[in-house]
């Protein structure tokens, strides 16, 4: 039997309950499969920190991944705690493995703009515990499905910040870091919104309040003249 408050480990992530009331409940804990493993996949490029604060162990990182070189993580049963009555003992409800890990990539790709049950990013599961050797030989099938799911994702993301791109008059703030990360993927490295803006300062138009470039003499929102530009006096329009 675990000892109350004392560290768990779980995917190599120390846990500690840190809610003294539960600390000083006495637990009946439940027999733990030692089988019950389940293996996440991930050619996703960005590292994923899921937290859920209502089981334990209830922290996850997985490393980001690609397509070549997928990082995976192994993941057991999680618990959460029944309190039925405050003189007796909280009984411990473990969920399966296959819970924990289906719950970590739905409620992390849920969360993400564009994504659909066919369309998001390259993360799934198996039964069992895997080196990521054993996956790419025995899940190949699996690794281009979720590879094919990603690209079409990273399409979608790079029409959305297309059409945002146009609608905020070149505001780069409307350009998600996944959009970025999407148009490089699919090695589309000429888009105007996946340049560097941090030397561009964007200041309110006196005539109509919206963000303008500073370099440019007319106001993208409103069309007004900025008088104080440099080149203000040699705009002329056709009469």
């Amino acid at each position: 039997m675990a000892e109350v408050g004392a560290p768990i480990i779980a995917g190599n992530t120390p846990l500690e309950f840190t809610n003294s009331f539960l600390n000083s409940r006495r637990l009946v804990r439940a027999q733990k499969n030692p089988m019950d493993k389940c293996t996440i996949i991930s050619i996703y490029p960005r590292e994923i920190n899921e937290v859920k604060h209502t089981i334990e162990p209830g922290h996850f990182h997985i490393e980001a991944g690609t397509f070549e070189n997928p990082s995976i993580l192994i993941v057991g049963s999680s618990s959460w705690f029944k309190d039925i009555d405050v003189a007796q003992p909280m009984i411990e409800i473990p969920n399966s493995s296959i819970q924990i890990a289906e719950s970590i990539i739905k409620d992390y790709a849920g969360s993400l703009l564009g994504v659909t049950p066919d369309v998001g990013p390259g993360l799934f599961f198996v039964l069992g515990e895997y080196k990521i050797l054993d996956i790419k030989m025995k899940y190949k099938n699996e690794l281009d499905r979720a590879n094919e799911k990603q690209i079409r994702w990273y399409q979608i993301l790079v029409r959305l910040a297309d059409s945002l791109w146009a609608r905020s008059n070149g505001n780069p703030l409307v350009i998600s870091d996944d959009a970025r990360l999407a148009a490089r993927s699919l090695h589309q490295n000429d888009k105007p919104w996946l340049k560097d803006f941090a030397a561009i300062q964007r200041v309110p138009c006196r005539f109509c309040g919206n963000l303008r470039d500073p370099a440019f003499p007319i106001c993208a929102a409103c069309k007004a003249i900025e008088p104080t530009h440099p080149l203000a006096k040699e705009i002329k329009f056709a009469i």
